[in-house]
């Protein structure tokens, strides 16, 4: 199965850099999905949930406020205001991003609509990952 490079970057550093075999993102005109071999477009992401499918199938999720994707055929870059990973390896680490999860939403709580979605993929993810 083909495969792409995605970065996620924000202005404290990078917080994903790796391969995926998928990526879904929260468009400004909705979710879209982005695989191997995607024509290039650039535009803006609004709050929401990145989903990362990876090579063995899981799925790692990615928490943003906004940004910017820039797509082309072998590579994905992000570029986000904020972001924080949806993922550890212990359930203090889980509890841990998910308390950032939770800041990084009331930091953009204006946006309403966005702050249902991501609330709820959030909670969803929290009951996933323990």
């Amino acid at each position: 199965m083909d495969k792409l490079k995605l970065e996620i970057l924000t202005p404290n550093g990078v917080i994903y850099n790796g391969e995926a075999i998928s990526v879904t993102l929260p468009g400004e005109e909705g979710e879209f999905g982005v695989l191997a071999e995607h024509s290039s477009l650039t535009t803006l992401l609004e709050a929401g949930v990145i989903d990362i499918e990876k090579e063995d199938k899981s799925v790692e999720s990615v928490l943003i406020n906004w940004g910017v994707v820039q797509v082309d055929e072998k590579k994905v870059i992000v570029l986000v205001e904020g972001a924080v990973a949806i993922r550890g390896d212990s359930e203090s680490a889980v509890a841990k991003a998910l308390s950032d999860a939770k800041e990084l939403i009331e930091s953009i709580k204006d946006n309403n609509p966005a702050i249902a979605t991501v609330s709820a993929r959030l909670e969803s993810a929290a009951q996933n990952l323990l």
